[in-house]
């Protein structure tokens, strides 16, 4: 399989994954408060948006990638 064809279907996956969730989020700990031998912590949860536009711009230039990789040099 061609890079081109390998990184296309990638980014095409990619895209659609950011098209259908619109981001994705995640849960960090940090420290509330540190006072000498007592230590407070939380979990806070955190999300990263994924715009729609970027998402669209992944598929399309996955697509453009799959198609250019399978359409590349025959000899």
């Amino acid at each position: 399989m061609k890079v081109a064809t390998l990184l296309g279907i990638i980014l095409l996956a990619l895209g659609v994954f950011g098209l259908a969730r619109g981001g994705f989020s995640f849960t960090s700990r940090e420290k509330v408060v540190d006072a000498g031998p007592i230590e407070i912590s939380a979990d806070r949860e955190r999300s990263i948006p994924i715009s729609p536009i970027l998402g669209g711009l992944a598929v399309v230039a996955g697509i453009g990638l799959i198609v250019a990789g399978t359409r590349g040099r025959r000899v």
